[in-house]
């Protein structure tokens, strides 16, 4: 945790925009829990937005309807383990930080829980969009907070050192796949980054 640095809110967009899988963590009334999700992208820059897709038979559907907030932690490539059993197990009735060896830390700025050694975190609060919720679990909300690994990613950028620091994609059956090995472009005259 001593490697985080705070993430410019207009350049939060960057934490995700190459698609990993992230856990998920809410918190409500005393109970808190973590879920995997692939279903999650930016949406927009002032505001930072992002939107969450979100079943509406789940537990962490409960405590985020209570409270109203979540964080998306963006697993390292040795929580690939982790990052699979809490996305194929329930919460409801039984506390997953404690089942697998979790040790939750504090949010910074909302009530939720992160979870240690991750890459990057994104504190988020629920932009209330009643109709698209209920229509289509998909849940839009402003990114609040944001920090990352300084030593994967700073100055607005991934930069991936090694393995062990490298974000997570998941494709299905237990099957990861680490963030490959960026290559750069350079922008054609006349154009801005």
């Amino acid at each position: 945790m001593n490697h985080l640095h705070d993430v410019e809110l207009a350049k939060a967009y960057r934490l995700l925009n190459h698609g990993p899988v992230s856990l998920v963590t809410f918190e409500h009334a005393g109970a808190g829990n973590v879920m995997a999700a692939s279903w999650v992208m930016p949406l927009d820059f002032e505001p930072p937005k992002l939107l969450l897709v979100l079943d509406r038979n789940t537990y962490s559907r409960d405590l985020l309807e209570g409270s109203g907030a979540f964080v998306i932690n963006l697993p390292a490539r040795q929580q690939a383990e982790l990052t699979l059993a809490v996305g194929n197990c329930t919460g409801r009735g039984q506390d997953k930080f404690a089942q697998f060896g979790i040790t939750p830390q504090r949010a910074k700025v909302v009530t939720a829980p992160i979870v240690p050694d991750c890459l990057a975190y994104l504190e988020c609060r629920v932009i209330d969009e009643p109709g698209v919720q209920q229509r289509h679990d998909l849940f839009v909300a402003e990114v609040v907070a944001a920090y990352a690994d300084a030593r994967a990613f700073s100055n607005g950028r991934w930069h991936f050192p090694d393995d062990d620091l490298r974000t997570l994609h998941y494709s299905a059956g237990g099957t990861f796949y680490p963030t490959g090995n960026p290559f750069k472009v350079t922008m054609p005259e006349g154009f801005d980054e």
